[in-house]
């Protein structure tokens, strides 16, 4: 309808604008690549779509579109849907003009981000969507907020302010390298980042807790180890460093089983325009193809997009209930014979059932949910041990050693108070004969409550 007529009643649903002198408006690049206009020949105008020109932004200036949308969020929430995931809702508004940004890349694109991120309208229409609609419903609200940090987190999901319940950052997404260009963690990096954003934002807003999603890589196989040996350990060694931070957890679909990334042959077989356009653009820039793979088996969204591994036995990891003339729209993790869930809930052992004994703690245990928290050994290039504690003398201890060598920690002092802990609240080893709990084994994760 947009696209129909410059004085059509949907026109201004989206962000139109004349050529530059025969050029576009400005020349920022999309997300996904390109720039992010593209030009309609029947209106002789460009649209406006920070990422691909399937998905034009709307227009959130324009009252209209503020009252659509609220509409179709209440026909929902009257259906009885629990809350709403926000895509980018940090880029709902955009700076008046479209000013031209910083050249990047080849020097033709420009970074627009300034201009569309977070931008000088995005608190005053959430705040909005929270009066007419959000207010009114007993749900979860979690916005995506790329380029958010810790001061913009704190507006959001302050509950004074009436806008979200909480967002997710992307800086602890950041830390292992560029995009395309993975480098290994620095685990003191990410001991940093979530140590600010549990202290500062600590009363103030609220924060979640995340590995994976749709746009990530396997948490076991970025910064655990996807390994036979050691999958299992480190996957329950990753989800015993989050469940236990104050904020809510996320669960991304077969995280709770531990699969993995996975490494198709030829890029024939990868959906995501993202991995696409990057192989395309690697290319073209001289990138040799095994460069490119490297960056595609490590990063590319699609190692979370594989269809969910529920069978050892049937087509398609049983995806397909069974039926084998139906092809899912990407191929399943050739690892479903052995990663799957029927084997999952066969083994008492399990990552699943790890997963339900974090569950059960934080339901249990306030202080998990709502505690402060200070960290040990801040320095320390491969364990992160933390503690959680509250004003009434409650405290736990936490521990996790991020590398596949044995580790050990010189701290008498921690040592003797661990030695004389409470109880042992779970651990991915069995530790009935642990004399040194700053003795790690690979992978090795532990919590301890103390008093």
């Amino acid at each position: 309808e947009s696209k129909k007529g410059k004085d059509n009643p949907y026109r201004h649903f989206y962000h139109w604008q004349p050529s530059n002198d025969g050029h576009p408006p400005n020349r920022w690049g999309a997300c996904f690549g390109g720039l992010c206009w593209t030009y309609d020949s029947l209106t002789c105008e460009y649209y406006l779509h920070t990422f691909t020109e399937k998905q034009p932004d709307l227009n959130w200036a324009n009252p209209l579109v503020r009252e659509e949308v609220y509409k179709l969020m209440r026909w929902w929430l009257d259906k009885g849907v629990d809350g709403f995931r926000m895509d980018v809702i940090n880029f709902i508004s955009k700076t008046d003009g479209y000013p031209e940004g910083a050249p990047i890349g080849d020097g033709y694109h420009t970074n627009g981000s300034p201009y569309f991120i977070n931008g000088p309208h995005v608190h005053e229409y959430i705040q909005e969507m929270n009066e007419k609609v959000l207010r009114h419903y007993n749900i979860v609200t979690v916005g995506e907020c790329p380029g958010a940090h810790l001061r913009e987190a704190e507006l959001f999901s302050s509950p004074d302010r009436n806008e979200l319940n909480m967002i997710f950052t992307f800086e602890h997404m950041n830390l292992d390298g560029s995009k395309w260009e993975p480098k290994l963690l620095d685990l003191r990096l990410l001991k940093h980042h979530f140590t600010v954003w549990q202290q500062q934002l600590y009363g103030r807003g609220w924060n979640s807790l995340y590995w994976n999603n749709h746009d990530q890589p396997r948490i076991v196989s970025r910064w655990g180890n996807d390994s036979a040996q050691y999958r299992v350990l480190s996957a329950k060694m990753l989800a015993t460093c989050l469940h236990f931070l104050r904020g809510t957890p996320y669960i991304y679909q077969g995280e709770e089983i531990g699969m993995t990334n996975v490494r198709f042959p030829t890029l024939a077989d990868y959906r995501d325009i993202e991995t696409i356009n990057f192989h395309r653009d690697a290319l073209e820039s001289g990138f040799t193809l095994e460069k490119i793979m490297a960056g595609i088996y490590a990063k590319s969204r699609d190692n979370a997009r594989t269809p969910m591994q529920w069978s050892g036995n049937l087509p398609h990891g049983g995806f397909t209930n069974g039926q084998t003339d139906i092809t899912p729209w990407i191929k399943v993790n050739p690892n479903y014979t052995d990663i799957n869930v029927e084997q999952a809930l066969n083994d008492p052992q399990s990552t699943f059932y790890y997963y339900q004994k974090l569950i059960e703690l934080r339901r249990q245990m306030t202080i998990i949910v709502h505690g402060k928290y200070d960290i040990f050994h801040k320095d320390n290039r491969h364990i992160f041990i933390y503690k959680r504690y509250n004003d009434e003398g409650h405290e736990l201890i936490i521990a996790c050693n991020f590398s596949m060598e044995p580790t050990q920690i010189a701290d008498s002092r921690l040592s003797e108070r661990l030695k004389n802990h409470k109880r042992l609240l779970i651990s991915n080893y069995e530790q009935d004969n642990k004399s040194d709990w700053l003795d790690f084994r690979p992978y090795e994760a532990w919590a301890l409550e103390i008093s």
